[in-house]
């Protein structure tokens, strides 16, 4: 899986406190295993994000992303952060 980083996702990443971070690296290396494991909590968003999706990195924090392709092995990393995210 082919991964690209939005300069948001990547600013908002830097700024997380350093324990967020680690967990967040590990998530994302579960995710290029397998996007979809329950682990994750991959889902599909709705109404004006309907194109976009979601996976946890903790109860708190998610990842927003897009997959680019229809196989499903392109993704770009849109933000991070809390359910503000999806406003």
């Amino acid at each position: 899986m082919t991964l690209y980083y939005k300069p948001r996702f990547l600013r908002v990443f830097h700024k997380l406190d350093p324990q967020l971070r680690t967990l967040s690296k590990e998530r994302i290396v579960q995710f290029q295993k397998d996007p979809f494991t329950a682990k994750l909590d991959t889902h599909r968003l709705h109404g004006k994000l309907k194109n976009q999706w979601s996976f946890s990195i903790d109860s708190r924090y998610r990842v927003l992303f897009e997959f680019l392709n229809k196989k499903k092995d392109e993704v770009v990393f849109l933000d991070i952060g809390n359910h503000s995210l999806y406003r």
